[in-house]
């Protein structure tokens, strides 16, 4: 991606006011702060995410944490890639905006108004979904705003009956977001509930069936009672009833020979599917059969999104678990790599502890001068062995 661009590895120099100063990598969608500064947007969101409140440069308390786009400097960043496209530079795509937080707003009340009409409710349920959709930034401004405890809410409104569109709707907004514990045990103590949401593991739409497994994985994920894990993994059964039905129709091929041509949150949906058809036999025969299979995953690790590389590294870890050959087609494609990048990066925990897990049951099949066979990587606390 442009943005990592190395001078070395193209060949020409980036120049300065083209650079972050945080990152110091090329900005993708320079923004300027209240005191003048200009900097990546990803860069000086995630510099105020970790608790700054000072400009990186200046040192100067910023009072306003508004971040101004800088078209004119992206559209000059762009044109600098057009021009040194024969050197490997590619042009950086222009940014979509966040979403408005008053729109926002807007949708969830009428999407949750009582008095609202069917169809105006739905709609802005379709709305709130595709900005969703959109970007990372969009799913932040839509959880800022109450939107998880408002899903919730219209998800299990009609818990014991046939979901209708509202609930459907609601459910794949949800599919899309991390839940706190509170919002986890919320779910997982309703017995009526998780039953609920296993019911919908038979739906006849393969999107309804996805999005109510990634909620599933997300509630098991955020409870730290045994029991209440164990009385949800109870419905395994019914796990690998529906999954079965999905490889036996072609899923798999399906999904991989499509996968490169999703867009980021098709892809991170079609991942998490990928993971979930690996976790039975016939699911994790059919990808190991699939030459792209492997290789393509270990591409992907870091690639597209936490969540993406989160799904990849299951899936790679329930294949390498099944068979020695697959263990031997990821130490190939490079797996040692990016799962030493992956459990140091930013990435979610349990992308991390998948990783880890993947690192310790690959061990053996590293070649003999790898560094995972070195000295310092044994005594290394990077992953614990």
């Amino acid at each position: 991606m442009p943005g990592s661009l190395d001078p070395l590895d193209i060949g020409v120099q980036i120049p300065y006011h083209f650079r972050c100063p945080i990152s110091l990598e090329l900005m993708r969608d320079p923004v300027t702060v209240c005191t003048g500064q200009t900097y990546d947007r990803s860069s000086i969101e995630s510099w105020v995410a970790t608790g700054n409140t000072t400009c990186p440069v200046t040192r100067v308390p910023l009072t306003d944490f508004t971040l101004i786009p800088k078209h004119t400097l992206r559209r000059l960043i762009q044109d600098w890639c057009v021009a040194n496209r024969s050197s490997g530079v590619e042009r950086i795509p222009t940014p979509k905006q966040p979403a408005d937080p008053i729109l926002v707003r807007t949708l969830l009340n009428q999407a949750s108004s009582g008095s609202g009409t069917f169809s105006s409710r739905v709609s802005a349920l379709r709305r709130l979904r595709g900005l969703a959709r959109d970007s990372d930034k969009n799913r932040s401004v839509i959880a800022a705003n109450n939107a998880r405890e408002i899903m919730l809410s219209i998800v299990f409104a009609d818990d014991d009956s046939e979901p209708s569109e509202l609930n459907l709707e609601s459910l794949a907004i949800l599919s899309m977001f991390t839940l706190s514990e509170p919002e986890c045990l919320y779910v997982a103590s309703d017995s009526d509930r998780v039953r609920y949401l296993v019911n919908l593991l038979f739906h006849s739409s393969i999107d309804v069936r996805v999005n109510s497994a990634a909620l599933i994985e997300t509630v098991v994920a955020g409870i730290r009672s045994p029991e209440l894990r164990t009385q949800i993994s109870s419905a395994d059964g019914v796990f690998e009833a529906a999954q079965g039905k999905a490889v036996e129709a072609g899923a798999t091929e399906a999904l991989i020979d499509r996968l490169t041509e999703f867009e980021k949150c098709d892809a991170e949906r079609a991942l998490a599917t990928v993971e979930l058809l690996c976790r039975i036999p016939s699911g994790s025969a059919a990808f190991a059969s699939h030459a792209l299979t492997v290789p393509l995953l270990v591409k992907i690790i870091l690639k597209i999104s936490d969540r993406a590389t989160e799904y990849a590294a299951g899936a790679l870890l329930s294949l390498c678990s099944a068979t020695e050959r697959a263990q031997r087609e990821a130490v190939a494609a490079g797996v040692l790599t990016q799962l030493l990048l992956l459990v140091q990066s930013d990435c979610t925990e349990r992308a991390k502890r998948k990783a880890q897990m993947l690192l310790k049951l690959l061990r053996d099949s590293w070649p003999d001068d790898s560094i995972a066979n070195s000295d310092d990587f044994a005594g290394s606390d990077v992953v614990p062995f």
